[in-house]
């Protein structure tokens, strides 16, 4: 039977081709000739005895043929590697380097390092800051946490979560300076992680992309704007992963009910040949246990929502407002005109 099998070159050059859908590509990662690729192609089509490759186009298009049989090769290739890398880490021990979304590193896993390290004691965590797609294929990084869109190519992607985002800051702030209305966010610093899109996308769903904005500022990432929401330095957005324990702790408080989806959404992903690898599949298999396992703190437990109804009707929120602090007496009953002013359009 094995000698029924094509070489093993002409099907690397078939594959690299196929997948770059140029010679020139396939040679440059092969570290051969054009020529060669050229030469090793029709030497599998002869073998096959058929045309794997339309010819004279500018990209080369696959023949029926040609598709029929890239995902069988590609897949041997893939389990290839994956065994090599299984013969080179055969044990959860060494070194492993994860890049991951500098809040995310920051705010939820650094504060589970040591459940990990109790699990796998022999497993040396390099942990790199970074949200840069670019480390997907790095010989040097082992698995990658990003923020994004998942749509990278040539690797392993699995979605680990979407978040939900809303407004976060700290309760000095809010003791100093309410936030009564969304009006109110006029008179903070908006602090945003990210071009503006994000709060862009929050203040659309409370109806407010018109009213006056304050000052602003723009950082890298979002764990900067968290922090300087922590420090007092303004309002940013948090999100139901990373702001959490911030939240549970008492170190930020939601001042508005009312969640948006993220634009994107944190992705785990890692190069396809050490997928496989045990202490890299054991570290993925924690991140999404962990994840499962977590509590999170939803920010409605401090944040109140006032709606109104129209005909037996929930409509969307049309009235935010902040939640009320805790009297340290028994509260006095509010006449009329206090409930009007506790009641403001955001509109």
């Amino acid at each position: 039977m094995s000698g029924r099998l094509p070489p093993l070159n002409p099907l690397r050059a078939f594959e690299a081709t196929a997948r770059h859908g140029s010679v020139t590509a396939a040679a440059r990662e092969l570290n051969v000739t054009h020529g060669a690729i050229s030469h090793q192609i029709k030497a599998l089509e002869a073998i096959l005895d058929v045309q794997l490759f339309e010819r004279g186009a500018q990209r080369l298009k696959l023949t029926p043929q040609g598709a029929l049989l890239l995902p069988t090769v590609s897949k041997a290739f893939e389990d290839i590697a994956g065994t090599t890398a299984l013969i080179k880490r055969p044990t959860t021990s060494g070194e492993l380097t994860v890049t991951c979304v500098p809040a995310l590193l920051s705010l939820w896993l650094i504060p589970r390092m040591n459940q990990f390290t109790e699990q796998y004691p022999d497993i040396r965590l390099t942990l790199i800051a970074s949200n840069e797609s670019d480390h997907l294929h790095s010989s040097d990084v082992d698995v990658c946490v990003l923020y994004g869109h998942g749509n990278w190519t040539d690797c392993w992607i699995r979605l680990w979560t979407t978040l939900k985002l809303f407004p976060v800051a700290s309760p000095t702030l809010l003791n100093m300076r309410p936030l009564r209305s969304v009006r109110d966010l006029r008179n903070h610093v908006l602090l945003h992680g990210d071009d503006g899109r994000e709060w862009n996308t929050w203040l659309a769903a409370a109806d407010a992309t018109e009213h006056a904005r304050g000052a602003q500022h723009f950082m890298s990432d979002a764990r900067l704007s968290t922090e300087a929401a922590v420090y007092g330095q303004g309002v940013a957005l948090g999100d139901t992963i990373t702001a959490s324990h911030l939240i549970a702790k008492g170190e930020l408080i939601v001042p508005f009910d009312l969640t948006v989806p993220a634009n994107n959404a944190f992705y785990v992903a890692c190069r396809n040949e050490v997928r496989n690898a045990p202490i890299v599949k054991v570290f993925i298999d924690w991140l999404f246990a962990s994840l499962e396992t977590d509590t999170i703190t939803e920010p409605q437990t401090s944040a109140r929502r006032i709606i109104r109804r129209r005909n037996g009707k929930v409509s969307a929120p049309e009235r935010l407002s902040a939640p009320p602090s805790t009297p340290t007496t028994r509260p006095r009953r509010p006449d009329r005109s206090q409930k009007r002013r506790a009641k403001i359009d955001i509109r």
